[in-house]
């Protein structure tokens, strides 16, 4: 399997001891996660905008017209979350190259190495992120 197959299979980062948080080996590591998973998403993109260009068939049947344009409608709320990666994991690279990258939006705090390598867009500490998904829970509830 190569990276682009699975662009999250790494190896864990292991933090030498004293190894300040953010290391430029840390940064790296980073950097190459974020390079892998907006190369692998930027190709399933393009693939899937080849396919959507291919020439429809015409079905007569209706069930067979059905499933094509359920297909369709499937392969357009893909592209459509596959947007938002993309763009979440282009800002995730700029906070990279700006030093703001592993740091809590809400508190500052480290968001920390195994957080980061699970969930590499993330923007917020597991503690502030668990409040705001109560806070919606309750909002929505």
């Amino acid at each position: 399997m190569d990276q682009l197959d699975n662009p999250l299979h790494f190896e864990p980062y292991q933090p030498k001891s004293g190894e300040e948080y953010m290391s430029p080996e840390q940064i790296e590591h980073f950097r190459m996660i974020l390079t892998n998973l907006y190369d692998s998403i930027r190709a399933k993109m393009d693939e899937s905008k080849n396919h959507m260009k291919e020439e429809p068939e015409n079905f007569s049947d209706p069930v067979d017209r059905a499933s094509q344009e359920e297909e369709l409608s499937l392969e357009l709320r893909a592209q459509d979350r596959e947007r938002k990666l993309i763009r979440k994991v282009q800002e995730s690279i700029d906070m990279l190259k700006e030093g703001d990258y592993g740091f809590c939006q809400s508190c500052g705090a480290e968001i920390g190495l195994r957080r980061l390598e699970a969930r590499p867009t993330a923007t917020q500490c597991i503690d502030c992120k668990t409040l705001d998904e109560l806070k919606e829970k309750q909002l929505y509830s």
